[in-house]
């Protein structure tokens, strides 16, 4: 038989080797052992520190990608949170400062009622409070409108003050509401007396920018930058002694024989509230003679004499 036909192969039997349970066991026991020497020896620390220095640079590089997308995301999370916080805190500092700005107004207003009601009783005519509603929308005229008018008693030609002096004239009359022609109108006059020379003149509104002017002065009168103009109390409207202006410049020109004086009044119209009504003097004064009643004795004088 020649040697090339021969079957060289292990039977069956051996070709089949163990069995798999027998292998699952093997291997188990081998696993349990080799954890075990690990444990009590430390067998693989040193093939376990050779991987991980090995496999560093790739670890590291693997988190790069991580970590960039985890700081990314913290940012704009926190930018987001930031931006949120400084609109609440817009919000907030704009709801504080209405607040204090409300309670500035109210501490303002109070100061000035109280002055108000402080200078009530030192006026010895009639007076009512009242309160400015708003300020004629004319540019060509200084008016405002009071919440007064003659359901209320008031009065056409009633005096106007504040805490601060004169601020003008009712001049119409409304059933609830009153115009004001204030003093820095360019129609207004007042007569006034310099209350350091007792020199009596007229002060008229100078219609621009919140100034008055005190006109047919000679340049050789005695005025002087800071000299206060008072109501002289002599015209039947205004009582005497109120405040109406300063002195703020004297232009004496050579080529002029009147003085250019301009005033700066004490009652400033912007932003007032609350003022008070006066009755006019006039109405305050008894009445007068009638002619007829004064011909009569003169006419029975000349009887008698005849």
């Amino acid at each position: 038989m020649p040697l090339g036909t021969l079957d060289r192969s292990p039977p069956p039997f051996f070709r089949q080797g163990l069995p798999a349970r027998t292998k699952l066991v093997l291997f188990a026991a081998a696993a349990l052992f080799l954890m075990a020497a690990d444990t009590r020896l430390a067998l693989t620390q040193p093939l376990r520190a050779a991987a991980a220095t090995a496999l560093l640079p790739v670890v590291r590089m693997l988190n790069v990608p991580v970590q960039a997308w985890d700081s990314a995301q913290g940012y704009f999370t926190g930018l987001r949170n930031a931006l949120d916080n400084e609109t609440a805190m817009r919000a907030r500092l704009a709801e504080q400062a209405e607040k204090s700005a409300r309670a500035d107004q109210l501490v303002l207003e109070n100061t000035r009622l109280r002055a108000l009601l402080e200078l009530r009783p030192a006026i010895s005519v009639k007076s009512m409070p009242a309160e400015v509603l708003y300020e004629a929308p004319d540019p060509f005229s200084r008016k405002l409108f009071l919440d007064r008018g003659s359901q209320h008693g008031l009065a056409a030609g009633s005096p106007v003050i504040n805490e601060a002096g004169v601020l003008g004239q009712v001049t119409r009359l409304y059933p609830y509401s009153a115009e004001v022609t204030l003093l820095v109108d360019k129609d207004a006059a007042i007569p006034v007396v310099n209350q350091r020379t007792q020199h009596r003149s007229a002060a008229f509104g100078g219609g621009d920018a919140g100034t008055m002017e005190l006109r047919f002065m000679a340049g050789s009168d005695d005025v002087q930058v800071g000299d206060l103009l008072q109501t002289t109390g002599t015209d039947g409207v205004y009582p005497a002694g109120l405040a109406v202006a300063k002195v703020a410049h004297v232009d004496r020109r050579a080529d002029s024989a009147f003085a250019r004086i301009a005033l700066a009044p004490t009652a400033l119209p912007d932003g007032v509230r609350h003022v008070l009504v006066l009755q006019p003097v006039g109405l305050q004064l008894p009445p007068r003679p009638e002619p007829a009643a004064e011909a009569a004795p003169a006419r029975a004088n000349r009887g008698a004499r005849k």
